[in-house]
């Protein structure tokens, strides 16, 4: 770990180079009211924005705690150099052409190397970022404009994207930004990192961190560890969700999980809530900023017009939020605020009839909340004409939080119907200023995701590209090693199959051998009596045929499978199975290793739960069975986590009494 505290709350500030770029640092620096000393350090310059310049680093009166590398790519690696051997507190890399310009130049991870060479030690930010802007400490080390405000409190956000740091410090959404850091191509310190570093500043009430790529798995499950200590929520703008499926693959279980189910199931496991877009980020860290994490997701709303009632109610769907029936109290509450002209209910039309009167309207607000109530919303648009009549909506807000002292929101429908000034003024009331209905949901969903419990470190995957595809019969073989149930079977010439079998006991299934996926071929024959034995091991062309008995009872069929994904881990999968499974697209993702109750969680989670729970009186799954079945397959994953790439079992058949495994596969490098 690198010690980021010069760097982040410095003293000093060199600027090295020339330019706009340069002479803009130190403008911004100046501009937010750093008051440490900056020296700018420039060959021909005699001064750079008003300050005295320097001709080199070795004429500097000291050390800087912080450096902005402003000049070319080579000339950045000698100046880190020259600056760790003067014992700097750490850098600014400004430059691009490093790493993330690999496709264009092939020298490009040369040069990196060499940049995280001359460091040593010494902590670097980038290369190719911004830099950051500390607003609790008014330090800004940024060559542009940015719309930070000192504040006292706050939340900090951290980017692998300066366009996107910039757009997010131009919000005027009332979000108190208290750190904002660009993290370039990581060369050296790591995004999470970063983060840690600020989980010890006790001003910082939410991290919000925009992800391109992980990189440092065990980085990331160290920051989510420390940030669960220290109590302050973390939330993700993961970028990917989009990507292509893996395209070099033969099991349904890859073309399912893709690219991005490996990226949610490990943010899932830290506990990180994911936003799909940047209001929605922001909103989030709003509201986590007020209130903390939410007790429940079982929300409430009222607002004066039946139309956005039924909107709000529309909106949550599809959303893990809930709006449960009134309670009694409630019920008495409201209808004493109220009179007998409003009907109750959750969300609430309470008409305009107490309008103005902000005693009468805090009353009824604040009849709607209640301890089973995670947040409450009350839907208010502030004209951007005339104002002034709204004030009481203000006033009732604010009155509502110091009375019950629960979560309370005021949220506009339109983003631009929640002025700034207005925002400030209900933040500093405690009520979370909510700028769009669809943004405060996302951002209630978010903040009331229950805190998982910490789970193992994930296993982390060999470098091996797989090579070789084992048959059924191998890989059913492999995994009974590792207590997996399959059925009892024989592999045999097609022409030997009757003798074969004898020792079986029949219906069975006669599968071909040595193809990925059997039934696209029409290379399975199940149900097969003894008599026909022979003619379906003709049938199924293939030269050795697997022979094995049917499995019955089935309550259902499952799908069991682990991939590989050199980004995060190895992905389990859990889905309906069956050869309709890509179409059902019933599934689930995990990172291995999950524990039993994560496991039976996922479960719980399919469309088709109610199958393994017992459906219309019909008996249900053995649970215990399929957990382990599941805990199999991991063991086998564990023990060859060097060389496996993927494992299916599909179908999994799930019976009253049992777990079969009756059809598997596994790819894995030859060495």
């Amino acid at each position: 770990m690198h010690d980021l505290s010069r760097v982040l709350r410095p003293r000093s500030l060199a600027v090295i180079g020339g330019g706009a770029w340069c002479a803009e640092v130190i403008r911004q620096a100046r501009k937010l009211g750093f008051e440490g000393v900056i020296w700018p350090v420039h060959p021909k310059a005699a001064e750079v924005a008003g300050e005295q310049a320097c001709a080199v680093l070795g004429e500097l009166p000291g050390a800087p705690d912080v450096a902005f590398v402003g000049i070319n790519r080579r000339a950045t690696i000698e100046a880190v150099a020259e600056l760790a051997r003067m014992g700097a507190g750490g850098a600014v890399c400004f430059a691009s052409g490093f790493i993330e310009a690999l496709a264009e130049d092939a020298r490009a991870a040369d040069l990196q190397a060499q940049l995280i060479e001359a460091a040593g030690d010494m902590p670097i930010l980038g290369p190719n970022c911004y830099g950051f802007v500390n607003a609790l400490d008014r330090v800004a080390v940024w060559p542009d404009q940015h719309g930070m405000r000192p504040v006292e409190r706050g939340v900090a956000i951290l980017t692998q994207s300066s366009n996107i740091a910039i757009n997010m410090t131009m919000q005027r959404r009332a979000l108190p930004l208290a750190v904002m850091v660009t993290c370039g191509n990581q060369a050296q310190t790591h995004q999470a990192e970063i983060a840690m570093a600020l989980l010890d500043d006790p001003r910082i009430t939410a991290i919000g961190v925009h992800i391109e790529g992980f990189g440092d798995l065990r980085q990331w499950e160290a920051l989510a560890a420390k940030a669960r200590e220290r109590d302050v929520p973390i939330v993700a703008l993961k970028a990917g969700r989009s990507a292509q499926a893996r395209a070099a693959t033969v099991s349904h279980t890859a073309s399912l999980a893709g690219d991005d189910a490996g990226a949610q199931a490990f943010l899932d496991r830290l506990g990180v809530a994911r936003l799909e877009d940047v209001p929605g980020f922001l909103e989030t860290l709003k509201l986590l900023h007020v209130t903390g994490r939410l007790e429940s997701n079982r929300i409430a709303s009222i607002s004066c017009s039946g139309g956005e009632a039924s909107l709000i109610a529309d909106m949550a769907v599809g959303r893990d939020l809930e709006f449960p029936p009134l309670t009694q109290a409630q019920r008495d509450a409201l209808g004493a605020a109220l009179g007998p002209m409003v009907a109750l209910a959750n969300p609430l039309d309470y008409h305009t009839y107490i309008w103005r009167d902000a005693p009468a309207m805090a009353q009824a607000w604040a009849g709607i909340t209640g301890s089973e109530i995670g947040m409450t919303l009350s839907i208010v648009d502030y004209p951007h004409t005339d104002a002034a009549d709204w004030a009481c909506a203000t006033q009732a807000a604010r009155s509502v939080v110091q009375q019950t002292g629960r979560p309370f929101a005021v949220a506009a429908s339109l983003p631009e119907l929640m002025p700034e000034d207005v925002a400030q003024e209900l933040m500093a009331g405690g009520v979370v200023p909510f700028a769009g209905l669809n943004e405060a949901l996302a951002a209630v969903e978010a903040a009331a995701r229950p805190l998982t419990v910490q789970s193992a470190p994930v296993l982390l995957p060999g470098q091996s590209e797989a090579d070789v595809t084992l048959t059924e019969a191998e890989a059913k073989a492999a995994l009974a090693e590792y207590g997996l149930t399959v059925p009892p079977s024989c592999v045999v010439r097609a022409c030997q199959a009757v003798e074969a079998a004898s020792h079986l006991t029949g219906p069975f299934a006669v599968k071909g051998i040595g193809l990925a996926h059997k039934s696209e071929h029409g290379a399975v024959r199940l149900g097969i009596g003894s008599e026909d034995i022979c003619e379906a091991a003709r049938d199924v062309g293939t030269a050795m045929v697997l022979v094995e008995e049917m499995t019955t009872g089935t309550v259902a069929e499952l799908l069991v499978g682990v991939t590989r994904d050199p980004a995060h881990g190895f992905v389990l999968t859990l889905g309906a199975g069956g050869v309709m499974t890509e179409i059902l697209g019933d599934t689930v993702s995990l990172l291995v290793p999950s524990d039993r109750t994560a496991i039976r969680a996922a479960f719980e989670r399919l469309a088709c739960a109610p199958l393994l729970a017992g459906y219309r009186g019909k008996p249900g799954a053995d649970m215990e069975a399929l957990l382990d079945a599941v805990e199999a397959v991991q063991a086998y994953v564990v023990a060859n986590a060097a060389s496996v790439s993927e494992v299916e079992i599909n179908p999994l058949i799930c019976t009253a009494d049992g777990a079969v495994a009756v059809d598997a596969l596994i790819r894995k490098a030859s060495s």
